[in-house]
């Protein structure tokens, strides 16, 4: 059976890390649950760390947690589909909105429920997702700050999450001024610039961050250390809070080239022979994971092995001469990058565990 540790030790260190670096620089921050899943045990280590704040893009994840911890301040980080505006608003302490119409009916429903429901205005800075265009946002703002039951605290941005567009410390002084622009036109005051997630941690360190900047929203950073710019590990950091583990299957010495006519394999695959490897064998070990679990490429072997490929339910990798002397039944260590985590934490089939 395949098991997904996370180590509490390696997650309280990079949160006590953040939360210092953060404090430092006079910067409020949440933590992003949406790669957890909604895994109820995982979801309790996180809220044990300390936090005050936490950030996802489920309702039933936030249901969760407010049942876990009703004083934990809740945001919803998407814009709301209509039909989940009611449960937004009951286990939402605040959401991302880009759409007036939206608002409108999650201020309806906010005064029906005799709440105040706070929200971020996105603002679009080029990696078009989510946002509102900025030449718009002040005639957005206006319509906005007249509806009851809604309080704007913050404007946010996204970057990095779908084509890639990294922030800049020209993008995120932009974002700041869209706020003084706010405030100056208004008389309103904006609590915050939500100005990214852990792809904007670098610019801390190289002194790139405008000092209005004064949010994030942390995932990625602290469940695996990841500086999103250069690739490697943050200083101080650990990589490995979640590790994945599989058992071998089975285990023979077999060609490394296959044998017959091939054709498109069910992933749509189509296998190149390298004729080098005619008459070659190994030891190729089948693990009880599979394609519905996790694409291999996010999988980061903690042994010298190379990934043959995977089918729905079964992961295939080759020992070469298996000088470790593995066998069946033997387990093998995987580190995860970030959406390798979160399809096996999607998976119903991996038993996750907590390791103290």
């Amino acid at each position: 059976m395949a098991v997904l540790k996370l180590y509490r030790d390696r997650l309280q260190h990079n949160y006590n890390h953040l939360d210092s670096v953060f404090k430092e620089h006079g910067i409020d921050w949440g933590i992003v649950t949406k790669l957890l899943c909604g895994e109820e045990k995982f979801l309790e280590e996180v809220l044990a760390l300390g936090v005050k704040e936490i950030h996802d893009s489920r309702v039933t994840n936030l249901r969760a947690i407010k049942k876990v911890a009703p004083d934990v301040q809740t945001v919803y980080i998407k814009p709301a589909p209509k039909k989940s505006i009611p449960e937004i608003i009951e286990f939402a302490d605040v959401s991302f909105q880009t759409e007036f119409e939206i608002i409108k009916l999650l201020s309806a429903e906010a005064t029906r429920q005799k709440k105040l429901h706070k929200i971020i205005i996105m603002i679009e800075m080029g990696d078009l997702r989510e946002g509102v265009m900025g030449e718009e946002l002040v005639d957005f703002y206006e319509k906005v700050f007249e509806l009851p039951g809604i309080s704007v605290i913050g404007l946010g941005a996204n970057f990095n999450c779908l084509h890639g567009v990294m922030p800049t410390r020209d993008k995120l002084v932009q974002l700041s001024l869209y706020k003084q622009i706010i405030e100056a036109k208004f008389n309103k005051n904006i609590q915050w610039v939500s100005g990214g997630t852990s792809v904007t941690i670098p610019l801390l360190f190289t002194h790139q961050l405008p000092k209005g900047i004064n949010h994030f929203r942390i995932g990625e950073a602290l469940f695996f250390g990841l500086n999103l710019f250069t690739g490697e590990t943050f200083e101080g950091m650990h990589d490995d809070v979640f590790e994945l583990c599989a058992e071998i299957i089975e285990l023979t010495e077999k060609p490394m080239i296959p044998d017959g006519i091939l054709a498109e394999n069910p992933s749509g695959d189509n296998y190149e022979i390298d004729e080098s490897l005619y008459g070659k064998t190994s030891h190729r070990a089948i693990l009880d994971i599979g394609l519905l679990d996790v694409n291999p490429k996010f999988l980061i072997p903690k042994d010298e092995l190379s990934v043959v490929g995977a089918s729905s339910d079964m992961l295939v990798v080759e020992l070469g001469t298996n000088d470790k002397n593995y066998k069946v039944g033997d387990v093998l260590q995987f580190s995860l990058r970030y959406m390798g985590a979160l399809s096996i934490l999607n998976s119903r089939y991996i038993t996750k565990e907590i390791v103290s």
